[in-house]
C-alpha cells in the first residue's frame, strides 16, 4: 500500500498528476484476475456499429492512454462522446437534442469566497419528471374537428422508440418518409438502416444474400447522410456523423482526417457543439489540419459557450494551467469548471474531480481550502463511475483523510471498484489489502495479492513491477524464483524506482542469494511501504 498523505497539510498533487475515480462501496471485492489475466476484449468487430448511444471511444480525462500526446491536461485529455478527437474506432454517439443550451461567457460570475457555499445541484430525480408527465394538460378536442390541429409541429415519419428489424418493415418506412420534409425524420430513417443492417436475419439460411442486402442499406443509409450533408441547407447532425465514420473507418469508409476536419467545420460553423469540440481537438493535435493551438482554444471557448460539458471542462483547464499559448485565468477557469460541473454526468464526471483537487489542495491560490468539500466532490464523481475518484476515495479511507474515518471496508470497495476497472494503482492497493487481509472485511490471500500486483504491473506501473519481483523473491503467491524477480526489479529500476535499483544492488552483492526478508506485516505495508 502506498504512503499515507500527511495529515493536517498534505503535499499538494501536482496539477500536472494523473488521478484515477466509484459508486456504492457496500460490497467486498470479488477474487483476482486469476482466471482473467488479460485485459477484456475490445469493442465488437462487427462492420455495422451500432449507431444509437454507446460506450465512446474517446478516453476520459485522466485516461492512460489519452491521445494528447502533445499536451498533458492533468486530467488527461478530455471525455468521451462529444468530448475527444474521432482518432480511435467506435460507434456514433449523436449530440442530444436540446443539451446544448447556450451559455455566454458573460454568464460567468465568481462564486462566493466561501468553498462550502457552493454546490453543485444534482439532476431533478425520475420521480419528478414523472410527476411532471402527469400533471400536464391533456388536449381535448371540441365539438368541431376543425378547432384542433394537432400538427402544429413537424412530426417523424413514424415511431422508432421500438421498431422491428424486418424487409417488410423496412420497406414500408421507406415509402412513408419519402414525403417527410423533415431532415431529422430522414437523418434517423438512416441510423436506423444502419441498426437493421446489423441485427436483421440473424437465423437466415442464405447467409450469402442476407450480406447483400445488409451492405445494400449500409449503402442507402451512406447515401442519406451525404445527401443530408450536402443539401442546400445541409444538416449538421449528418456532417457530424459522416465526419465520425471518415475519421475511424465506420461503416466501411476510408480513414480521412481531412475529410473528417472539413465535416466537422462545416459542422461548427452551424453552431453544433460536439462539432466544434472536435475541430478544437483536431487543431490541438493537428489530426486533418495543421496544429493550430491558438485556434484550438477559439473552438473549445466556442463549444463550451454552446453548453458543451466536455469543452467546458477543457476550457476550464486551459485556462488554469496556461496552456495552448493562453494566458492563466484561474478566476474565469474556475468559472467553466464550475459549469461543468453542474452539467457533470457518467460520461462527463471530470470537472468534479478537478475541482476537488483545487478544494484539496491548501496552497492553490484559487479557491478555500476545503477538504469536506473536496470529499463531497470526490464522492459525486466517484458514484458517477470515475475511476481516479474511486481510487482516491479508497485512498481517504484507508488513511483517514480528508474528513474520512479509517474504514478498511470503505477502502477496499472503493479500491476494488476503481480496479474492476482497470486502473493500475487501484490494483496494487487492492494487492496490498490482500497481502495483510482485514479481519472481519476481507481474508488474507496471497495468491490474489500477486495476481493483483501482477496485473497493475502488466500496465507499467513501476510501483507494482517492484511488487511482482519481491513477490517472486521472498515467493508469495507464486514460486520463489530469484531470477525472476530479478527481471521485475530491472524493469522497475528502469522507470527509476529507487526501492528496485537499491534491491539490484543487494542482489549483486549477496551474488543473487535471497537476503533473509521477513514478510511484511500490514503496519510495515503502510508505515515503511515495504511493498508499494
Amino acid at each position: 500500500m502506498g504512503p499515507p498523505p500527511a495529515a493536517a497539510s498534505p503535499a499538494p498533487p501536482s496539477l500536472n498528476q494523473q488521478y484515477p475515480p466509484g459508486p456504492s462501496a457496500s460490497h467486498y471485492p470479488p477474487p483476482g484476475p486469476s482466471h482473467t489475466p488479460l485485459p477484456p476484449p475490445g469493442p465488437s468487430q462487427s462492420p455495422y456499429p451500432s449507431a444509437g448511444p454507446s460506450v465512446s471511444p474517446y478516453p476520459h480525462p485522466g485516461s492512460s492512454s489519452a491521445p494528447y500526446a502533445l499536451q498533458n491536461y492533468s486530467q488527461g485529455a478530455i471525455p468521451p462522446s462529444q468530448s475527444t478527437s474521432y482518432l480511435g474506432p467506435g460507434p456514433y454517439q449523436p449530440a442530444p437534442p436540446g443539451a446544448y443550451a447556450a451559455a455566454s461567457q458573460a454568464g460567468l460570475v465568481r462564486g462566493p469566497s466561501n468553498a462550502s457555499s457552493f454546490h453543485v445541484p444534482p439532476p431533478p430525480p425520475p420521480a419528478e419528471e414523472a410527476e411532471f408527465e402527469l400533471n400536464r394538460p391533456h388536449l381535448h378536442r371540441s365539438e368541431t374537428a376543425a378547432s384542433v390541429n394537432p400538427r402544429t409541429q413537424k412530426t417523424k415519419a413514424i415511431d422508432l422508440s421500438a421498431p422491428p428489424y424486418t424487409k417488410e418493415y423496412i420497406d414500408q418506412y421507406r415509402q412513408r418518409i419519402k414525403d417527410d420534409p423533415d431532415p431529422e425524420a430522414h437523418f434517423q430513417y438512416a441510423k436506423y438502416l444502419i441498426d437493421a443492417a446489423k441485427k436483421i436475419g440473424a437465423e437466415a439460411k442464405d447467409q450469402r444474400g442476407l450480406r447483400k442486402y445488409r451492405d445494400s442499406l449500409i449503402a442507402e443509409s451512406l447515401k442519406v447522410m451525404r445527401r443530408l450533408a450536402t443539401q442546400g441547407q445541409p444538416y449538421d447532425e449528418a456532417q457530424f456523423f459522416l465526419a465520425n465514420c471518415h475519421g475511424t473507418g465506420m461503416l466501411g469508409l476510408q480513414v480521412d482526417h481531412e475529410r473528417a476536419y472539413h465535416l466537422y467545420l462545416q459542422a461548427a460553423k452551424q453552431n453544433h457543439p460536439a462539432a466544434c469540440y472536435r475541430v478544437a481537438v483536431c487543431n490541438e493535435i493537428g489530426a486533418g489540419t495543421k496544429a493550430d493551438p491558438q485556434r484550438a482554444a477559439a473552438f473549445y471557448r466556442k463549444a463550451a459557450s454552446l453548453g458543451d460539458t466536455a469543452a467546458m471542462y477543457k476550457l476550464g483547464v486551459i485556462l488554469l494551467r496556461g496552456l495552448l499559448k493562453q494566458q492563466p485565468n484561474p478566476r474565469e477557469a474556475i468559472g467553466w469548471l464550475r459549469r461543468a460541473a453542474e452539467q457533470a454526468d457518467e460520461e462527463n464526471p471530470h470537472a468534479l474531480h478537478e475541482l476537488a483537487m483545487l478544494y484539496e489542495n491548501p496552497n492553490n491560490g484559487v479557491v478555500p481550502y476545503d477538504p469536506a468539500y473536496a470529499k463531497e466532490l470526490y464522492t459525486r464523481a466517484a458514484h458517477l463511475g470515475y475511476t481516479h475518484s474511486q481510487f482516491k476515495l479508497g485512498q481517504c479511507y484507508e488513511y483517514g483523510t480528508l474528513t474520512c474515518p479509517v474504514d478498511p471496508r470503505r477502502s477496499i470497495a472503493w479500491y476494488t471498484k476503481a480496479a474492476e476497472k482497470g486502473h493500475a494503482e487501484a490494483e496494487l492497493a487492492l494487492s496490498g489489502w490482500y497481502l495483510t487481509g482485514s479481519e472481519g472485511v476481507l481474508k488474507q490471500s496471497d495468491s490474489e495479492a500477486y495476481l493483483w500486483a501482477r496485473r497493475a504491473a502488466n500496465k507499467g506501473l513501476s510501483k507494482a513491477e517492484y511488487a511482482v519481483g519481491y513477490y517472486a523473491e521472498v515467493g508469495i503467491g507464486v514460486k520463489q524464483d530469484i531470477e525472476f524477480a530479478k527481471r521485475w526489479y530491472m524493469r522497475a529500476a528502469a522507470q527509476g524506482n529507487k526501492r528496485a535499483m537499491n534491491r539490484l544492488t543487494e542482489m549483486k552483492r549477496n551474488g543473487n542469494k535471497r537476503a533473509n526478508m521477513a514478510r511484511p506485516t500490514r503496519q510495515d505495508a503502510k508505515d515503511e511501504c515495504v511493498i508499494v
